[in-house]
C-alpha cells in the first residue's frame, strides 16, 4: 500500500518546485526590468521622486526640511534606488545570498507598497513611475502590481529549499555582482548626463506635435434618455422633445483624446506662437528654469544660435523658457541670448527634453533631432536632421 501513496504524494513537490523556480524568476526578472527603465531615463525618475517628497513634505510639516533637502538629492537617490533594483533581481537570479537578498527585497518591497497604497489611498500622485514612462500604471495598479510581487516574494521565501543551488559564490560571486552594479550605475549616469536612450514621451524624436495634439478620431457617444417609465440608449442626440435626458457615455474616448494636450508656446503678452512654431526648420533652445540651468554652455549654444542665420535651410532659431518674463530678460541678457524668446509650461518643457538647457529640431512640427546640453552640435549636423 505504500508504493500507491508514495505516487500520488509525488506531484505535489514538484509542482511547488516549479511554481518556487517560476516566483523567483518573476520576481527577479521584474526588479531587473523596473530597475532599467528607470535608469533609462534618471532624470525623469527624479522628477517623480521630488514629486513624492513634495506631497510629504506638505503632509508631514514637521519633517518638511528633510524631504526638501532629499528633494535636493533627487538625481543621486534616483540612481542609487534605480540601481539597487537591477543589483538585487540579479543577486536573485543568480542565488547569490539567496537569504539577506531576499530580506533586502522584503524591505524594498514594502517601501513600494505604502508608497503605491498611500498615493492610491489619498490620490496625491497619480502615476507612481514604477516602470518610468514606458508603462504607465493608475496608483490602484501600481499597489495591486506591488502586492504581487509581495506574493511572488512570500512564495520563494518560503520554499528556498527549492533553490539551494548558487549559480555564482565566493570570489566569483562578488567579482559578477561587482560587474553588474558597475553596469547599472554606469547606464543611469551616461543617461543622466546625455538623454534617455530610449525616448517614451509624446515629443521623442521622429513624433509630429500638430498630428498627436488632434484626436485620432472624433468622438463617438452614447446617450440614455427615459421616457414613461422607458429608457433608451441612442447613438445620437435624438430630436424628439418628449424623452429626458439622464446621461451620456464616451465610446471611444481613448482614440478621441489627443495624446498631447498641454502644449502652447506663447510671446510675454499671452499671444499663442504655438501654429507658428510648428510651421517651418526650426531650432529651439529650451531653458526649463534659469535658477537650474547650466550657465557655463550658453557661450557654445550661442555660437551654434548665431550660425544658423548662414543655413540654407532657412533655419529660425528661438529660445522657449518657463521662467517668468522679467527674470528671463534679465537672464538672456546675462547670457547673450539674441533669439526671439516665447513661454511653455515648466512641466511640458521637461517632457520636451530632459536637458536644461536643451535643443530640440523641428521640421513643420516634426522633432528631427534633440540635443542635451553635453551634445551641442554643429551646424551641419542640424541641416543633417532636417
Amino acid at each position: 500500500m505504500s508504493a500507491p501513496l508514495s505516487a500520488a504524494a509525488t506531484p505535489a513537490p514538484s509542482l511547488l518546485r516549479s511554481t518556487t523556480r517560476v516566483a523567483w524568476f518573476l520576481l527577479g526578472a521584474l526588479f531587473i526590468f523596473s530597475g532599467l527603465i528607470k535608469l533609462n531615463d534618471p532624470v525623469g525618475t527624479a522628477l517623480k521622486l521630488e514629486e513624492y517628497f513634495d506631497v510629504f513634505a506638505v503632509d508631514l510639516p514637521a519633517l518638511d526640511g528633510l524631504f526638501r533637502s532629499l528633494g535636493g538629492s533627487s538625481r543621486l537617490l534616483s540612481i542609487l534606488l534605480s540601481s539597487l533594483e537591477v543589483i538585487l533581481g540579479a543577486a536573485l537570479l543568480l542565488r547569490w545570498y539567496l537569504r539577506q537578498t531576499l530580506w533586502v527585497l522584503l524591505a524594498l518591497l514594502v517601501f513600494f507598497t505604502f508608497l503605491t497604497f498611500y498615493s492610491a489611498a489619498l490620490n496625491k500622485v497619480t502615476d507612481c513611475g514604477c516602470f518610468g514612462d514606458f508603462v504607465k500604471l493608475t496608483p490602484w495598479t501600481s499597489f495591486a502590481k506591488d502586492l504581487f510581487l509581495l506574493l511572488l516574494w512570500f512564495v520563494v521565501f518560503s520554499n528556498q529549499r527549492f533553490l539551494r543551488h548558487s549559480f555564482v559564490q565566493g570570489t566569483t560571486g562578488i567579482m559578477t555582482m561587482t560587474f553588474v552594479t558597475a553596469i547599472a550605475i554606469g547606464i543611469g549616469v551616461r543617461a543622466l548626463g546625455h538623454l534617455p536612450y530610449f525616448d517614451f514621451l509624446p515629443y521623442k524624436v521622429g513624433n509630429n506635435i500638430g498630428q498627436l495634439m488632434k484626436p485620432a478620431e472624433p468622438a463617438r457617444y452614447n446617450y440614455t434618455f427615459e421616457h414613461n417609465g422607458e429608457t433608451k440608449v441612442f447613438n445620437e442626440f435624438p430630436t424628439d422633445t418628449t424623452w429626458k435626458y439622464k446621461s451620456m457615455q464616451t465610446l471611444n474616448s481613448k482614440e478621441s483624446t489627443p495624446v498631447i494636450t498641454d502644449f502652447g508656446v506663447s510671446d510675454e503678452n499671452g499671444n499663442s506662437y504655438t501654429q507658428e512654431l510648428l510651421k517651418g526648420n526650426k531650432l529651439v533652445l529650451i531653458v526649463q528654469n534659469t535658477n537650474k540651468t547650466d550657465r557655463d554652455r550658453f557661450a557654445e549654444i550661442n555660437k551654434l544660435l548665431n550660425s544658423v542665420g548662414k543655413s540654407r535651410k532657412n533655419i529660425t532659431a528661438i529660445t522657449i523658457t518657463s521662467t517668468s518674463p522679467g527674470k528671463f530678460d534679465t537672464f538672456r541678457h546675462e547670457m547673450n541670448i539674441a533669439t526671439p524668446y516665447y513661454f511653455a509650461d515648466a512641466t511640458v518643457l521637461k517632457s520636451i527634453v530632459r536637458s536644461n538647457p536643451g535643443l530640440m529640431v523641428l521640421q513643420d512640427g516634426v522633432v528631427r533631432a534633440k540635443y542635451h546640453y553635453h551634445d551641442i552640435p554643429e551646424l551641419f549636423e542640424v541641416e543633417k536632421a532636417l
